[in-house]
C-alpha cells in the first residue's frame, strides 16, 4: 500500500456492543502490509472465515500496491514516472480520472500531478529535501492536470519531468477496492479501514460504527490516545489529513506533507486538521487533502457550493487554542470527547 506510516491511522474504530435484540457475529482482523497498517470489522452473516478472508484482502491489496505505490519501484507509477513504456491497468485508470474530477472540483487544490513538488520538500520515497527557491518555478511549472492525459493505456505528458503521487487519494480508493470486495460477497455489514481511511455499510448489530478523531497534536503518534471527538456514520466514508504527524522542522519553521500545487510550498494555514464524510472513501481522501491547502475559510465556501460533503475542522485561533467547525448536516453525528 502506499506508504503512511508517518501519518495513521488517523482514526481509531471504537468497537461497541449492539444494545438489543440478537447478537451479531463480529468478526475482526488487521495487519500491516506495504507499510500501511489496515483493519477490518465485518458481521459474519455468510459465515465466511476471518483467515480467508484476511488472504483474499491482502491478495487484493498487494495487487493494488503494484499499481499505484510510489514506494514500489516495480509499480505502474513508479514506471510512469521513469518513464518507462507501460499499459495502465484499470486501478490506476480509475484514480487517474476521480483524481482529474476532484482537481478541477477543488480548482487544483488537489493535483496528483504535484510529485515534483513533494519529493522536492522531502516527502517522497527518497525523503531527502532538495527544494531551493531558485527551483521553485521551474517545478511548480511541471504540477498541472492539464499537462498529463491517459491514450490507449499510455500516460501522456507534455514534459517527461513530470512524476505523479497519488499517496493523497490511492489510500481512500484502496478502502474502496476492498469494500467493493465485501459487497461483492454479500457482506452485509462492515467497517473497512485502511491507512486511517474508512468507509462502513449498515450496523454493528443495532449501533452506528463510531470512528475515535484523534486531536492534531505535534507528535501525537499513538491513535486513540489523545481523542477529539466521535462520529458515528453507516453507509459513509471517513478521511482525515493533518499536519501533526507527518512534517519536519527545519530553522524553526515547520513544514507540513500538505504542498500547496499553486504556490509549491507545503501549505500553512490555521487549518490543523480536516475530517470529511463523503459518499466514498476516493473523494474523502482528495477533498481532506484540499481541505488543507485551501486553509479553514476557503474550505468552508467550497463546502457551501457542495453540500454533499461534510466536514469536522480543528483551526487554532490567534491565541493558539484548538477551535473546532462543524457542518451543520454533521452536527448530530459528531460528539466531543468527555461528552459520553
Amino acid at each position: 500500500m502506499i506508504n503512511k506510516l508517518l501519518s495513521i491511522p488517523v482514526f481509531l474504530v471504537i468497537l461497541v456492543s449492539s444494545c438489543t435484540g440478537k447478537k451479531p457475529d463480529i468478526r475482526n482482523f488487521n495487519g500491516f502490509i506495504q507499510g500501511s497498517t489496515y483493519s477490518i470489522v465485518y458481521d459474519n452473516n455468510l459465515k465466511i472465515s476471518p483467515v480467508d478472508l484476511k488472504q483474499k484482502v491482502e491478495k487484493i491489496l498487494h495487487d493494488f500496491d503494484m499499481s499505484l505505490s510510489v514506494y514500489n519501484d516495480s509499480s505502474i507509477i513508479s514506471k510512469i514516472n521513469r518513464n518507462e513504456d507501460v499499459i495502465v491497468d484499470s486501478c490506476f485508470t480509475e484514480v487517474f480520472n476521480r483524481s482529474a474530477l476532484i482537481s478541477k472540483m477543488t480548482d487544483g487544490a488537489f493535483d496528483i500531478t504535484v510529485g515534483p513538488l513533494v519529493r522536492a520538500w522531502g516527502f517522497g520515497p527518497d525523503a531527502q529535501k532538495t527544494f531551493t527557491e531558485s527551483k521553485r518555478d521551474s517545478l511548480v511549472k511541471l504540477v498541472g492536470m492539464e499537462k498529463v492525459s491517459l491514450k490507449d493505456g499510455h500516460l501522456i505528458k507534455s514534459n517527461p519531468h513530470i512524476t505523479l503521487d497519488a499517496n493523497a487519494i490511492a489510500q481512500g480508493f484502496s478502502t474502496d477496492v476492498i469494500c467493493r470486495f465485501f459487497d461483492n460477497l454479500g457482506i452485509k455489514n462492515y467497517l473497512v479501514e485502511i491507512g486511517g481511511e474508512v468507509r462502513a455499510k449498515g450496523k454493528k448489530g443495532k449501533a452506528l460504527w463510531r470512528i475515535g478523531i484523534d486531536k492534531p497534536e505535534d507528535n501525537n503518534m499513538t491513535p486513540g490516545q489523545e481523542l477529539e471527538g466521535i462520529i458515528k456514520i453507516t453507509d459513509k466514508a471517513v478521511s482525515t489529513s493533518g499536519n501533526y504527524r507527518k512534517f519536519y522542522v527545519e530553522n524553526g519553521v515547520k513544514y507540513a506533507h500538505e504542498i500547496d500545487p499553486k504556490t509549491g510550498y507545503p501549505a500553512r494555514n490555521t487549518l490543523l486538521s480536516a475530517t470529511i464524510v463523503a459518499d466514498d472513501c476516493t473523494q474523502a481522501d482528495g477533498i481532506a487533502t484540499a481541505a488543507m491547502v485551501m486553509g479553514k475559510d476557503k474550505f468552508i465556501k467550497f463546502l457551501d457550493v457542495h453540500p454533499e460533503i461534510q466536514a469536522y475542522l480543528i483551526f487554532s485561533d490567534s491565541t493558539g487554542n484548538f477551535k473546532t467547525w462543524t457542518s451543520e448536516k454533521l452536527k448530530e453525528s459528531i460528539t466531543a470527547t468527555g461528552n459520553e
